[in-house]
């Protein structure tokens, strides 16, 4: 006997419907390296959401000298671990997407000297978090950071242990009387407001430590401390509402 289904049009359009609206898991790409060796160029670039490069147990670990680590990631809820090892490092990263996370550390084995780093990070997004830790067991000599971030309730942690560092940082949110910023001394941001907490001890040599912050916008968290035997700058302009700051310096 041969058996015919009926039909209707409701059931046509729901089933056309639930075709319409099925979900396909989304794909994350993970990136794990082990580099040793010098005049290392690395380009990584990452497109969509949940990507991995690194991980606190399997991370990027990149030991040599004159290395050049460039990075590009476009999306959301992405991570980078990573640990450098060597003199003489060049970085440019660009992010743009929300709720990234990334956690450099350069001198994380003693008895490799991070020299001469420079560091560009640019960021457009809400909610991402930022921890740098430059010089962290051996002190990194002349390192030249510089943070742009455009977006609502991200964090920028930076250690610096080092001779005449040089942090700027550019940070503009959406609004300049934005609200429910940081709590102080959190770095978590429960609002619109970013979060800048800056870090630099080592002696400051001939050309001192200097730390620019130019900031557009409301109910933000700024924390500088500087310490150094040579002379500490810290160049500050701030435009927008509820702004809390503290800065300590000390020889």
């Amino acid at each position: 006997m041969i058996m015919t289904r009926k039909y209707t049009k409701n059931s046509i359009l729901a089933l056309v419907l639930l075709s319409m609206f099925s979900v396909t898991p989304a794909i994350a790409n993970d990136i794990y390296i082990e580099q040793v060796g010098d005049t290392l160029d690395l380009d990584i670039t990452q497109d969509g959401a949940n990507n991995v490069i690194g991980t606190s147990t399997t991370d990027v670990n990149l030991d040599g000298d004159d290395m050049t680590f460039a990075i590009t990631q476009t999306g959301s809820t992405n991570s980078i671990v990573a640990d450098i090892q060597g003199n003489s490092y060049t970085g440019t990263w660009v992010f743009t997407g929300d709720s990234n996370t990334v956690d450099l550390s350069c001198d994380s084995t003693s008895g490799t000297n991070c020299e001469n780093i420079t560091l560009n990070i640019t960021a457009t997004g809400d909610s991402n978090a930022f921890t740098f830790d430059i010089g962290d067991t051996a002190d990194a000599d002349g390192s030249s950071i510089g943070f742009t971030i455009t977006g609502d309730g991200n964090v920028i942690n930076s250690n610096v242990d080092g001779k005449s560092a040089e942090i700027v940082v550019s940070v503009n949110n959406s609004s300049s009387t934005a609200s429910g910023g940081a709590a102080s001394g959190l770095l978590t941001s429960s609002g619109s407001g970013n979060i800048v907490d800056i870090d630099i001890d080592g002696d400051g040599d001939s050309a001192g430590h200097t730390v620019k912050i130019d900031a557009t916008g409301g109910a933000s968290h700024y924390k500088v401390t500087q310490s150094g035997t040579a002379d500490n700058m810290i160049d500050a302009d701030f435009a927008g509402d509820d702004q809390e700051v503290n800065i300590t310096q000390s020889d």
